[in-house]
């Protein structure tokens, strides 16, 4: 047979909005459609999927606006499919108001969207889908890097989430299928991994095991082949200061705790129902920056119902002293079904705007900050590739950061190749490099070996 008529039929043009956890969940749905070949031009393709985000306002219509611009675009008798959590947490909603949606689908038929597809019919199933290491993965963005997703749901909470609402309570995968999936992923080249869940500190605990990310961080420091880890998304109420120690002990796991803390007033952590008292919480956040060559992110909500300009102004003191190497600001969102929705003591949104904005500023700075403490330090990189910026530019990303969300490093000149004999610097390799200055918010960099 000849390889033209190997190709595949059909194409496939999908579309991941959200957080990492729904990019895992896109790529079981490409790797149950490996048969179709997947395009960028969404105007030719024959399936088009959007994996909608339902967290947040901006969210929301984010996911409308998304699939609403592909099918004006999109080809007479192509399938156009809305997934995820904001079909699933509005379903009733959305098949009415949106003819233009061939297939409906939510959080628990990724596995099942091939025979949607080929049926062209909805399904919303009750049961919380988990992904083993049987699942295959199309990895989408990178060649040696892959997310793990630790469990679906949320047992937590919190004011401000409806996530538990249509996500469910928590549900964890078993170790050995965590194992099994990244001792296949290695085997398939990936070398680093990243973690994630609602509440990765939480894993295992619905099945009665309390330490299940302590017990990760061990079995998976011993596997061979992989290089470097992380873990994202830790909750201040299930870590525990032994987990710090564990990270720190492992030679795998980089110092990279990422707490999404929401706010540090005990007025308003009590309204939004966090759990750990706020001296309990600077006890552990102050855990984490004592690691030696530890990288620190959080998020925060400002303009949260019962927020009191003295309790904002105790964040920002507490913002600009901690120096976070990395946060972000979030605008409180009124969301149904949530605690915080039937408060009467909103903050007007013009005051939510302020806050923001003074906030953002504060951690503008502080990651300034964070990042000129860089200039003149040596560290190993990952190389992903050419930058976007120049063609004589690398792309890199310190092996300590997160992808995407951390930072960029641009590499404008290798010393090695002043060596005799030496290749080319390889994508998705690790190398050793020397920053030089930072320009904006890019370190330069030099590789020295």
């Amino acid at each position: 047979m000849k390889f033209s008529e190997q190709k595949p039929t059909k194409s496939l043009h999908l579309v991941s909005l959200g957080c990492t956890k729904n990019l895992v969940d896109s790529e079981i749905m490409l790797g149950k459609l490996k048969d179709y070949e997947i395009i960028d031009d969404a105007s030719m393709a024959d399936v088009i999927i959007v994996n909608t985000c339902g967290f947040i306002d901006s969210a929301k219509e984010e996911s409308i606006n998304t699939i609403l611009n592909l099918h004006d675009e999109r080809k007479d008798e192509s399938v156009l499919v809305m997934a995820g959590c904001l079909s699933e947490r509005y379903k009733e909603e959305l098949q009415k108001e949106l003819p233009e949606i061939d297939i409906f689908t939510g959080v628990g038929d990724y596995d099942k969207i091939d025979q949607l597809v080929n049926e062209k019919r909805s399904a919303f199933t009750d049961e919380v889908f988990l992904l083993n290491e049987q699942n295959d993965r199309v990895i989408t963005g990178s060649s040696y890097h892959a997310y793990i997703k630790l469990s679906e749901g949320c047992n937590q909470a919190c004011s401000f989430c409806a996530i538990p609402a249509f996500k469910g309570k928590l549900h964890s995968r078993t170790l050995e299928s965590l194992i099994k999936e990244v001792k296949n992923l290695i085997k398939s080249g990936y070398t680093d991994f990243s973690f994630v869940s609602q509440d990765s500190s939480s894993f295992l605990r619905d099945l009665g095991i309390n330490n299940g990310l302590e017990q990760l961080v061990e079995q998976v420091s011993i596997i061979e082949g992989i290089k470097t880890a992380r873990i994202l998304y830790l909750y201040p109420s299930t870590t525990e200061l032994s987990l710090i120690e564990k990270i720190k002990k492992s030679n795998i796991f980089e110092n990279y705790f990422d707490m999404p803390l929401q706010h540090i007033s005990s007025n308003v952590l009590k309204i939004m129902k966090r759990g750990k008292g706020v001296d309990k919480l600077k006890e552990l956040m102050d855990a984490m920056k004592n690691v030696p060559n530890s990288f620190v992110r959080s998020t925060f909500i400002v303009g949260h119902p019962g927020e009191t300009q003295e309790d904002f102004e105790e964040l920002c003191k507490y913002l600009s002293e901690y120096k976070f190497d990395r946060a972000n600001v979030f605008s409180y969102s009124d969301e149904e079904g949530t605690s915080a929705y039937d408060r009467l003591d909103k903050v007007p949104q013009d005051i939510i705007d302020a806050r923001a904005e003074i906030l953002g500023e504060i951690i503008s700075k502080i990651t300034q900050e964070s990042l000129e403490k860089e200039v003149g330090k040596t560290f190993d990189v990952y190389i992903d590739g050419e930058s976007q910026e120049h063609e004589y530019l690398l792309s890199a990303r310190k092996t300590t950061w997160a992808p995407d969300i951390d930072g960029e490093i641009y590499i404008n000149d290798n010393e090695l190749f002043e060596e005799e004999n030496q290749e080319q610097l390889q994508f998705g390799k690790i190398y050793t490099v020397r920053t030089t200055e930072l320009v904006g918010d890019k370190l330069l960099a030099t590789v020295i070996k």
